[in-house]
């Protein structure tokens, strides 16, 4: 396999085999090592095991007292005599009991008193006996005339003195140091092969963690993805949220940030930024973009579930800010109803101006001297407003008169109730014209509905500065379990099936809008004896005269 081959791998393969690879090196190195030290550790054993056993035999005291009458007598007895003697005797009881290749018993000038084989009993031993006639203990690995052994050399004092007079050597043949070395090696070898089993079941495991995080992308390709997402996030002009499948935040844009008027968002959830369970229920349910209104906004939030093969990823959010465009939508419908009520208003005034001059030409100067009396004592316009008397404020008569022209048209009487008694003045002109203005428009699709008499009442009332408005109308009033305020809701009634109440995202807009000067806009009743009645109180937006 060359380098182009292995560069075709994919990532979590390579790192796979790495993994496993490294695992067996340290393995294997940490049994080499473990052999060594055990080996090193049996051989340690052994000759303390041996040196223990010298100085037990070396401090017998029946040992010390015929070495030293030997060695002082310069006695040099048979190997027959020595054989049968009580230091041959101690010795091979000595190795027997403890498992010792030999105990040897030496006298001043080497010569073996106790020795396994009889026949070198009276000879001078095979290796060097000058450290202990030194009074020095020593520990070696040795080969003699038994073989090569673990042993160890101690003097034997005279009694009652610290005078060498002998040695004892006690050893331990190879294969008794190594016994138990096989089943040693072979435990050892038992958990290198778990280990090894162990670190490959980890590095697969690592691998499908990484496969499942990655969602099976290799490096490149993340690198690509990373890029992509840069530039798609921060080149479009859209809020974008990409939520994790518990619902918390992992990525954002800064337009999502600023739409929002929030500050860092990762890791928060979209109920954390205010938006409440109705929105969240009704963005993750709908399968278009859904108005949602946050912090006095209409914004369009669309949700899109995200999926790699089976598995979720969560979501990502989409943001609109529609605010601007939908108040001056209200506010140029405002302005459209305003325009035609004054072109309607323009077409009477010419046809009353045509009249007098009729009569003037038909020479009847009389009638068309009252006739123009009338019109300058009444003014040049009228207008189909009932108890315009009741509504003295300037801004709300003009506009009420111009909406009564544009409902009279539809068929609809507009008129202000008796209970009306407003005595400031309006200084918020623009939204209490859009909210008042949605209000008259959905009361006159309602009762345009409805049977006769057709009609929608408006009730003002001031206090200092809070203005409030309800208005009625004789339509069919709003079907059962339906929520006027769902934004682009189409409100129905139960009988024909017709839309009224709301259309788009009005009625949410001017409840923003009331909220946001710290009112409420309401249904007072849907409809339980005649069409819908809506109440709205503004605070702030009157003065006082």
């Amino acid at each position: 396999m060359n380098f182009k081959e292995v560069g075709k791998i994919r990532f979590a393969t390579r790192i796979l085999v790495i993994q496993i690879l490294t695992v067996a090196l340290v393995v294997s190195v940490c049994a080499g090592i473990t052999a060594v030290l055990t080996m090193d550790q049996l051989k340690t054993e052994a000759e303390h095991s041996a040196l223990a056993i010298s100085r037990s035999v070396a401090a017998n005291p029946q040992v010390r007292a015929e070495v030293a009458v030997d060695t002082f007598s310069g006695a040099n007895p048979s190997a027959t005599v020595l054989a049968a003697g009580n230091l041959q005797e101690f010795a091979r009881a000595t190795a027997e009991s403890t498992g010792a290749l030999f105990v040897v018993i030496t006298d001043g000038n080497g010569i073996r008193l106790a020795h396994p084989d009889p026949t070198r009993l009276g000879e001078v031993v095979s290796t060097s006996f000058a450290a202990a006639m030194r009074g020095e203990e020593t520990t070696s690995w040795e080969t003699g005339t038994l073989g090569n052994s673990a042993r160890a050399k101690v003097p034997i004092f005279a009694p009652g003195s610290s005078t060498p007079v002998g040695e004892v050597s006690v050893g331990f043949e190879r294969e008794s140091v190594y016994s138990r070395l096989p089943v040693i090696l072979f435990s050892l070898l038992a958990v290198s092969i778990l280990a090894l089993l162990i670190g490959v079941a980890v590095a697969f495991l690592l691998r499908r963690h990484w496969e499942r995080i990655t969602l099976g992308l290799q490096p490149e390709e993340l690198i690509t993805l990373v890029q992509n997402h840069t530039a798609v996030l921060e080149g479009i002009d859209e809020g974008v949220l990409a939520l994790h499948p518990d619902g918390t935040i992992g990525v954002h844009n800064k337009q999502a940030q600023e739409i929002l008027g929030a500050g860092p968002m990762r890791g928060r959830t979209l109920k954390d930024l205010g938006l409440d369970d109705e929105n969240l229920d009704a963005i993750f349910k709908a399968q278009r973009p859904e108005a949602v209104v946050h912090n006095g906004r209409i914004l369009y939030v669309a949700s899109h579930p995200v999926h790699r093969g089976e598995q979720t990823l969560g979501h990502v959010i989409t943001i609109r800010d529609r605010t601007d465009i939908i108040e001056l939508s209200e506010r140029l419908d405002s302005v459209r109803n305003m325009t035609h009520a004054l072109r309607a208003q323009r077409h009477e005034f010419a046809n009353r101006i045509h009249t007098a001059t009729g009569l003037i030409d038909a020479g009847r100067i009389g009638e068309a001297a009252d006739f123009l009396g009338e019109i300058s004592k009444n003014g040049g316009q009228s207008h189909p407003l009932i108890g315009a008397a009741h509504l003295n404020e300037a801004f709300l008569s003009s506009f009420l008169n111009t909406a009564s022209i544009t409902a009279s048209e539809r068929g609809v009487s507009l008129k202000v109730s008796a209970d009306t008694l407003v005595l400031g003045e309006v200084k918020a002109a623009e939204d209490v014209a859009t909210i008042l203005g949605n209000l008259i428009n959905n009361a006159v699709s309602a009762a345009v509905q409805g049977d006769e008499p057709r009609w929608v009442e408006i009730t003002l009332l001031d206090d200092r500065d809070t203005l409030a408005i309800s208005i009625a109308d004789s339509g069919p009033g709003i079907a059962a379990g339906v929520d006027v305020f769902a934004a682009g809701a189409e409100q129905k009634t139960a009988e024909d099936n017709v839309e009224i109440h709301g259309h788009g995202i009005g009625l949410k807009l001017s409840r923003a809008l009331a909220r946001s000067h710290g009112g409420d806009l309401w249904v007072i009743d849907p409809g339980s004896t005649a069409g819908a009645v809506f109440g709205v109180q503004l605070p702030g937006v009157m003065e006082e005269k």
